[in-house]
């Protein structure tokens, strides 16, 4: 109430003879300008309304839009706590203002101030989680509610205790431990990968001790050749096999599908006893290991 209260607030002057606010050159020349923007009255806003709604009348647009830019500056001002410009916020909150005026249905008695304070939020809140940190700290709705709620809700700036944390989980909806666990993720900061400028030693920096040496282009590239050669010798030493023999490994060893063959599975297959099918499989092992020798 006391936002709104602040917004309709009347001011003197007429759009007509203002300049555009993108013409402007700082962000304190832009709110100077946002806020001597003539205010509409209630009958205004519905013949605006109207006109957009029935003859997509853009100039009516344009309207709506301009005389309520300053309640995106004033909405903007409450975010400034997360370190990010206010100019990015207002443009952010812009964008949900002209969201606003496009879905405002004039017929509903309700000014267009409080409908557009919905659109003017969701659209700064998308921009503070896309943009606060590099990781992604609040991707669910009870996790969104916790990030912009968990500030202002706490008795000081240190840690939670039991109570207080069982105190704002019973406001929110939520459990205790993702109050906490929303604590602790604020609470942290990011960390450069690699060394700035002007610090000491890569060693120090994650870069150092992240690295796995292993996953480097390089050995990736030769691992991948080596299984390649591996997989064309198999094939190569496979052929130079009997086809009884071929068989024999590829049951015993070659199936990915089903299990392994036992040698008294295969012998009965064959006709033959277990120890016999263990002599074909021995030979053929020594045949294929000469012939794969060399890789």
């Amino acid at each position: 109430m006391a936002l709104q209260k602040e917004i309709e607030e009347p001011m003197t002057s007429t759009a007509l003879t203002f300049p555009t606010p993108a013409s402007l050159g700082s962000i304190d020349q832009y709110i100077q300008a946002v806020n001597r923007f003539p205010l509409l009255s209630a009958a205004q806003e519905v013949d605006l309304g109207r006109r957009l709604r029935d003859h997509n009348d853009l100039d009516a647009a344009r309207e709506l839009v301009l005389s309520h830019l300053r309640l995106v500056v004033a909405v903007s001002r409450n975010y400034l706590g997360y370190g990010l410009p206010q100019a990015d916020l207002i443009q952010e909150g812009n964008v949900g203002l002209m969201k606003a005026v496009r879905r405002f249905d004039p017929e509903r008695g309700v000014r267009l101030v409080s409908f557009a304070l919905h659109w003017i939020r969701a659209e700064i809140h998308e921009y503070i989680l896309r943009n606060w940190r590099l990781v992604k700290i609040a991707t669910t709705k009870a996790q969104r509610k916790l990030f912009f709620n968990l500030r202002s809700m706490k008795a000081g700036l240190g840690s939670l205790t039991h109570k207080e944390a069982s105190s704002i989980a019973r406001d929110l909806g939520v459990k205790p431990e993702e109050v906490f666990e929303m604590e602790t993720r604020l609470s942290g900061q990011d960390v450069a990968l690699e060394p700035q400028p002007g610090e000491e030693g890569e060693s120090l920096a994650p870069i150092g001790y992240l690295a796995d040496p292993d996953d480097e282009p390089a050995q990736q590239l030769e691992r991948a050749e080596l299984a390649s050669r591996r997989s064309d010798g198999l094939r190569r030493a496979l052929s130079r096999l009997d086809s009884r023999s071929r068989e024999v490994i590829e049951a015993r060893w070659l199936r990915e599908d089903e299990g392994h063959a036992t040698l008294q599975e295969l012998a009965d297959q064959y006709g033959v006893s277990a120890e016999r099918i263990r002599q074909i499989e021995s030979k053929a092992l020594k045949v294929m290991r000469s012939q794969m020798a060399g890789l």
